[in-house]
């Protein structure tokens, strides 16, 4: 596991719902400093998921790749340690 990368995914818009390309996945609330606890959250047979924390709807689109977002700058990357 530690060799698979998981997907990260902020709402710094403050949209009610963003359509991703994946269905295991982190929620950061917001792009830091303002970002909340990073929570993991999977869809398993679903096709969407709220997070706990912000609320915010994350949608399952598979025309998307698994780090893509709509809208696109919800996509985040973390740093490298």
């Amino acid at each position: 596991m530690a060799d698979t990368f998981v997907p990260h995914f902020a709402n710094d818009a403050g949209v009610t719902t963003i359509r991703i390309g994946a269905k295991e996945f982190m929620c950061i609330g917001a792009k830091p400093p303002f970002d909340h606890p990073h929570i993991f959250l999977e869809m398993g047979d679903d096709v969407e998921v709220v997070c706990s924390y912000c609320s915010t709807v994350y949608r399952y689109d598979p025309s998307l790749k698994p780090t893509e977002s709509e809208p696109k700058d919800a996509a985040w990357q973390p740093k490298a340690a």
